[in-house]
């Protein structure tokens, strides 16, 4: 099925990381590819090394995006890691594939949302996919099973908290 986690509140990684945190005790596997991100400091970068039914492809960088004015690397990257995305799903690699903050890609145009929701309405029974991301495009919310909108009511971020290791990242 696809499942899609979105909206303004935390924890629509977090949700996908606990997908595949129960799929694990029926040893599935899972493969996330995380668009807009490459720091080996995040949590699930570091976490990935002591478990094998786990796979992390950083297909971002690790600097900030101009969702306005995309820089030309981050475009690239994008495209890049959508394509092997798109191998991944078709040679079913793994049980499980999160497509980790593809909503805000889709949502600023960095992909086109008709060609990648042509492809996953095509691909969806052959693996659990599931997207993240704030924004997730109507188009997407269309074709998928579960949709979750996580709403924030309240954040400590605003009170001047700091991202914290192992918590938000």
């Amino acid at each position: 099925m696809l499942q899609v986690y979105t909206g303004t509140g935390k924890g629509k990684t977090t949700a996908a990381l606990g997908v595949a945190l129960r799929a694990s005790g029926y040893a599935m596997k899972t493969l996330m590819f995380s668009f807009l991100k490459d720091d080996p400091e995040y949590g699930e970068a570091r976490a990935v090394q002591n478990l094998p039914w786990f796979t992390l492809r950083q297909v971002g960088r690790d600097a900030f995006v101009n969702f306005r004015d995309p820089d030309p690397v981050d475009l690239r990257m994008c495209r890049d890691g959508w394509e092997q995305a798109k191998r991944s799903i078709a040679a079913r690699e793994a049980d499980i594939i999160i497509l980790d903050e593809l909503n805000i890609v889709l949502a600023t145009s960095m992909l086109p949302t008709s060609e990648v929701v042509s492809f996953l309405r095509e691909h969806k029974g052959a693996v659990e996919i599931i997207t993240t991301g704030r924004g997730a495009p109507e188009e997407l919310i269309k074709i998928a099973d579960l949709v979750t909108d996580m709403s924030e009511v309240k954040h400590y971020f605003h009170r001047g908290v700091s991202s914290r290791n192992g918590i938000d990242h």
